[in-house]
């Protein structure tokens, strides 16, 4: 197997504000648990364009050199003496973050808060924009016929959409609200759909993705705007749209206005579960919520994730092809292009490298 010394491996290192440098990444060995993975879909996530412009996002600075990245499927190149799951030439979908598995946290099942986390493009972690990673092998999932490695690599994202729609208990008796119509925003009302919702409206401040959203099998869009002093008329608004109670508000921005109409939204005894991280404080009326016994849930990435994501989009139930709206291959021109392209907006939902 000497492939590895025949090329060099190259990866997109982050350097300083807007500096990013295809470079050569030298691989760690591979462990007895690993698989050495070549990628071949990669997608781009708003936190990666966050480090890219600012260096950091919320607690977590980049401080040296880091390589990007961290929505990925790719192809097995190599498999360590323990792995048993795994033959070279199997298409796999990664799940990017490694934790501990021995503290209180991953006992109880509950790794995604593991404190010792290892995730991909989280400073000071290594991520997967390269041509080849090595990664545990556990967190590589095998990707059945019909799912193509684009797909795969938008395991992660979806993933968000499911962990929320696990922890709001999203179902077929669910009313749901999703305010928010960025990628986060539409892969979560795809996962609310699939848990068998069966009415959900969607909030945005932005036409073309509201349009966007109906595609994708919203029931009703509303328009909302960024001032905060519209919050009650638009709560009316959605309340009218949904034309019964909103169960269950899953809020995929993250700013005090946002929360603030979740929590005006939903029905008494229902839920908001916060899923975006738009500001970390925030001024929010709290207490006539909690009269009413409106729960509010947080979410941290997600966990167990990836084998559902797979029966989900294998079944055909979601299908996140209409959101990769850019496709860029791995050079350095195409690097620059690709998450000027994301940092943009607009148009852009997914932007996916293929190398």
């Amino acid at each position: 197997m000497g492939s590895q010394g025949e090329e060099e491996n190259m990866a997109a290192w982050l350097l300083g504000v807007n500096n990013l440098k295809i470079l050569p990444f030298k691989l760690p060995p591979l462990g007895p648990h690993d698989a050495r993975i070549r990628m071949k879909a990669v997608g781009i996530c708003g936190s990666d364009v966050h480090y890219l412009k600012e260096m950091k996002l919320a607690d977590f600075v980049v401080t040296e050199p880091m390589v990007i990245g961290h929505e990925c499927a790719g192809v097995v190149e190599e498999v360590g003496a323990e792995v048993k799951h795994l033959v070279p030439g199997d298409r796999v979908a990664i799940e990017p973050g490694i934790s501990c598995w021995r503290c209180n946290l991953c006992k109880d099942g509950r790794y995604n808060l593991c404190p010792e986390m290892k995730f991909f493009a989280t400073p000071p972690v290594h991520g997967s924009l390269a041509n080849q990673i090595v990664h545990p092998a556990d967190l590589c999932f095998k990707l059945p016929e019909n799912v193509s490695l684009e797909e795969g690599a938008m395991c992660e994202p979806l993933s968000v959409g499911v962990h929320a729609c696990r922890r709001a208990n999203v179902g077929p008796e669910t009313n749901v609200l999703v305010i928010g119509a960025g990628p986060i925003g539409l892969v979560t009302l795809l996962a609310a759909r699939a848990f068998g919702s069966p009415r959900i409206v969607i909030v945005d401040v932005d036409d073309h993705r509201l349009s966007v959203a109906k595609q994708l099998g919203a029931d009703e869009t509303v328009k909302a705007s960024t001032n905060v002093n519209d919050v009650g008329a638009e709560v009316e608004l959605i309340k009218a749209a949904m034309g019964a109670s909103v169960d269950i508000a899953l809020d995929c921005a993250g700013f005090s206005k946002t929360m603030s109409t979740a929590l005006g939204a939903t029905c008494s005894g229902g839920k908001v579960c916060l899923v975006g991280m738009g500001h970390t404080e925030m001024t929010v009326p709290l207490a006539p919520a909690a009269v009413r016994e409106v729960d509010v849930v947080g979410i941290f990435r997600y966990k167990n994730t990836w084998p559902l994501c797979i029966e989900f989009l294998q079944s055909g139930k979601i299908d996140v092809k209409p959101l990769i709206t850019h496709r860029f291959g791995f050079s350095q021109k195409e690097v620059e292009d690709a998450f000027e392209t994301s940092a943009r907006g607009g148009a852009a939902i997914k932007v996916m490298f293929n190398l």
